[in-house]
């Protein structure tokens, strides 16, 4: 599980916090969606879960474990990561960058063995990553660099999975798959806890939404809580309207023109 209490950040040189005050929890067995418009915040939960920002006052947690004082390799062990941008300075094998996944369960020096091998076979299976494994890292696209860095998070384990916009770059059957994916995930027992612009996907996988304005929870719970015209309109500034998927019943969003 992660939880997240009272969690204020704020970037030097920044007017406002990024984070202020939020609170909320992913639990395990489900989907959780961390959702909002540009500058919201949704980044910095990832950023600050994987120590890259510092928080000025409140906790989050992995768990039982305080994120700001772990020892960031035996977060590792639990805690996958897909971070939204990530560039590697050389490139590499397909295959080697899947497996940097498991270096988080062996000591700095120890080779990795058959049983590693395997789990990331397993994991570029699971992410359709299977075709590009003896590719360069290099020589991908941008949707198939997404699904090679899912298999990576797969591959490392954990009971815990963070994904910063995952479906960018995917065209509609990846994202579905990866959704899908995701979802299954989740019903497997893990902590599933994903930031997305995409408000209509996350309202058909997300069991649980947590919308953010200005670094705030302005409103939490079930798809059909958060998606409502009079809880997002004053966040998102733009008339819309909630209807009906006709194949699932989810909520589903429909911004109207200007005129």
């Amino acid at each position: 599980m992660i939880s997240v209490a009272n969690a204020v950040v704020r970037y030097p040189g920044a007017r406002d916090n990024a984070l202020d005050g939020a609170s909320f929890e992913a639990r395990p067995g489900c989907v959780t969606a961390v959702v909002g418009p540009n500058g919201s915040g949704k980044s910095t939960v990832v950023r600050t879960l994987v120590g890259q920002v510092e928080l000025a006052s409140g906790s989050m947690r992995v768990g039982a474990v305080d994120v700001a004082s772990a020892d960031r390799r035996a977060l590792a062990r639990t805690l996958a990561v897909v971070t939204q941008r990530e560039e590697l300075t050389f490139p590499l094998p397909v295959r080697d960058y899947v497996m940097l996944g498991r270096y988080p369960h062996h000591g700095a020096w120890s080779a990795l063995g058959p049983a590693d091998a395997t789990l990331v076979d397993a994991a570029a299976a699971r992410t359709g990553a299977a075709e590009l494994i003896d590719r360069r890292t290099d020589e991908l696209s941008g949707g198939e660099w997404q699904r090679v860095r899912l298999a990576r998070a797969l591959a490392q384990g954990g009971d815990v999975l963070v994904l910063d916009e995952p479906g960018t770059f995917l065209d509609v059957a990846h994202e579905m798959a990866l959704f899908e994916l995701l979802d299954t995930l989740a019903r497997e027992g893990r902590t599933v806890l994903l930031v997305s612009h995409q408000l209509n996907l996350v309202a058909r996988f997300a069991a649980h939404i947590v919308l953010l304005d200005h670094g705030r929870v302005v409103a939490a719970g079930s798809p059909a809580d958060v998606m409502r015209g009079d809880v997002l309109e004053p966040v998102y500034h733009w008339p819309l309207v909630i209807s009906r998927d006709p194949a699932v019943g989810a909520p589903v969003l429909v911004p109207l023109r200007k005129r």
